[in-house]
């Protein structure tokens, strides 16, 4: 086990640790907030809570294993067949949750007034059974192919290429359309969706800046402080909107590129490709799962309102714990001065009149 694979271990356990941690927040959160419920992107985060909780208590370890021992745990096995099966289900599944979440903010943002006669809670279970269906269909057959297996360039269970032997070409078009109606169908489903919910917010921003600055002409006696103020926050609410539309753009290429051109090269490259680099793109991967929460859940006002709702619970039950356990040790000492006070008085009553 050299330096890059103790490198590597310890960010797939970085990776574990957060990805539960963060994902088990998201799921309190939903349990314990009611508004939460009612909501319909609710749901697609409730879908992809469970792909990233399942990809971490299932995947994960077993990359880490394989990381650790320099060896295969058990591939080929029937373990390792059911692990397979997840990463490809899974993967599939968060990847189209994400393209059902951008379409569902694009249409609440241009069209806001119609937004809740459009997308209902039906309309969002039959977005989730389609990705339960596409996710199921590619899995199945990777599995009932035995095309499913431990890689060791990823180590971890997963789409082998070693194990299509006599059946290349079909492994190679399963393997493109397994990643173009997934990842490159989710992408430009996202580019599309966030730049017209971009565009919609850059206008809405330029009809408030029109009045701001008419606002700020017609106060004559205003303070420069308070019109430096009005600016600032004008600057602010046009890079609000860039940058949300760029942290979901921008981490689902940064995590799922790598892996997808790296599944691509290998298929066509017959040059062998350096297991550190495989084991990194599979890391990569793995953080989308890590990174969901804050993206999509956790940096929102409701989340964060809930988040310190449930914090603050805590610590006042923590609080009235303690309190009331020193309460009983101050009652518990004053019963014991008294019982001695009351001893100590009595003792010379005891006593005989001539001592």
């Amino acid at each position: 086990m050299d330096a890059a694979d103790i490198v590597a271990s310890v960010l797939v356990l970085g990776i574990i640790f957060v990805s539960l941690l963060s994902n088990v927040v998201v799921l309190i959160c939903f349990l314990y907030n009611p508004e939460i419920r009612k909501q319909v992107p609710g749901l697609f985060i409730l879908n992809l809570t469970f792909c990233n909780l399942l990809l971490s208590v299932s995947n994960m370890p077993l990359t880490l294993v394989g990381l650790v021992t320099t060896g295969h745990p058990g591939g080929g096995s029937g373990y390792c067949q059911i692990v397979g099966f997840l990463d490809t289900f899974l993967t599939t599944n968060s990847m189209l949750s994400m393209a059902a979440l951008s379409i569902d903010r694009w249409v609440a943002v241009v069209f806001p007034l119609s937004y809740h006669s459009r997308i209902r809670h039906r309309d969002a279970v039959i977005a989730l059974g389609y990705t339960w269906i596409h996710s199921l269909c590619f899995s199945t057959v990777a599995t009932c192919r035995s095309w499913v297996g431990y890689h060791h360039l990823y180590a971890s269970c997963t789409l082998c290429n070693t194990r299509a032997k006599g059946a290349g070409t079909q492994f190679v078009v399963f393997t493109v359309a397994l990643h173009s109606l997934t990842f490159l169908l989710t992408l430009i489903v996202m580019c599309v969706t966030y730049l017209k919910v971009l565009k919609v917010a850059r206008f809405h921003c330029k009809r408030i800046d029109v009045i701001t600055m008419q606002t700020l002409v017609l106060l004559v006696d205003i303070h420069p402080s308070v019109r430096q103020k009005c600016l600032d926050e004008q600057k602010r609410r046009r890079q609000r909107a860039t940058k949300k539309i760029s942290t979901f753009i921008g981490t689902f290429v940064v995590c799922f590129t790598p892996y997808v051109i790296t599944r691509i090269v290998e298929l066509f490259c017959p040059g062998p490709i350096s297991p550190h680099w495989g084991v990194l793109s599979k890391c990569l991967a793995y953080s989308k799962a890590a990174s969901d929460p804050f993206v999509y859940s956790l940096l929102r006002h409701q989340y964060r309102k809930t988040c310190s709702l449930l914090a603050n619970k805590v610590l006042k039950r923590s609080q009235l714990n303690s309190s009331s356990q020193r309460r009983m040790e101050n009652s518990t000492g004053r019963s014991d001065s008294t019982v001695s006070t009351a001893n100590n008085i009595q003792a010379p009553a005891d006593k005989p009149l001539g001592q």
